[in-house]
């Protein structure tokens, strides 16, 4: 089920709005064209802002995410007819040969369930062509970016058009092994509505991450750094073996 950040109504309308800087996914855009990607499968797409991109760049993509809400949005926006919208996750694709599979922000790591991230891995080899890439990033547990999920270091106010001031913050509520659980908590300013969503993240250690992907019938191409979180954050290229 996903998390009320990605279905709640009111919440998927601001979501683009609360977190306009999306330069992360320049490296992704770049990784494609260095990759010569002609069709990009874009898994966790969201509200559809990296699939459009790709779009706008010419290329056949697929975005694929379990969460209605969101597809809602992605659909209204300009240009989504360029891009066929899947609703569900890599284990309900359909037949298809893509070049390249992406998973950005907090995707990779928003699979929390073991069987599941196995299953995604084997939903997106069946997805690829022989040869085809998955890239995706995953926090580097070692950086313990939880340490900084309170509301001191992350509260903002956003005036956001046909809405008003709306105020967020996250807190930390669990940290148990690899499974860091918070709360996002917004106030609406035009009528004192309080929402909050429930997230749990699975941060994974590098050589756990490369043994599944071995595991799954992919080689490990390379573990890149990410230019806007230096030192932060571990891109993985794993190549469908031929």
């Amino acid at each position: 089920m996903p998390d009320p950040i990605f279905e709640h109504p009111r919440l998927v309308a601001i979501y683009d709005a609360l977190d306009p800087d999306r330069g992360d996914l320049n490296l992704y855009a770049a990784i494609a064209s260095e990759l010569g990607a002609r069709h990009v499968l874009d898994l966790g797409c969201g509200t559809g802002t990296f699939a459009l991109q790709l779009a706008d760049c010419g290329l056949a993509v697929t975005g694929v995410d379990p969460a209605a809400g969101s597809l809602a949005v992605a659909r209204a926006k300009r240009g989504s007819e360029r891009v066929t919208w899947i609703h569900g996750d890599a284990t309900t694709l359909p037949p298809m040969a893509a070049d390249l599979a992406t998973m950005t922000g907090n995707v990779a790591q928003a699979i929390i369930d073991p069987t599941e991230w196995d299953a995604m891995l084997r939903g997106v080899h069946r997805a690829l062509r022989p040869g085809g890439h998955l890239v995706f990033e995953t926090r580097d547990p070692d950086d313990r970016a939880w340490r900084q999920w309170n509301r001191a270091a992350s509260y903002r106010s956003t005036e956001i058009e046909g809405v008003g001031a709306v105020e967020s913050w996250v807190d930390l509520t669990d940290v148990r092994g690899p499974l860091v659980s918070f709360v996002w908590t917004w106030v609406f300013a035009a009528d004192g509505a309080v929402l909050t969503s429930d997230s749990t993240l699975r941060f994974r250690e590098r050589d756990e991450v490369e043994a599944a992907l071995l595991a799954h019938g992919y080689v490990v191409d390379d573990v890149r750094d990410a230019p806007d979180r230096p030192r932060r954050e571990l891109v993985f290229l794993a190549r469908r073996r031929a």
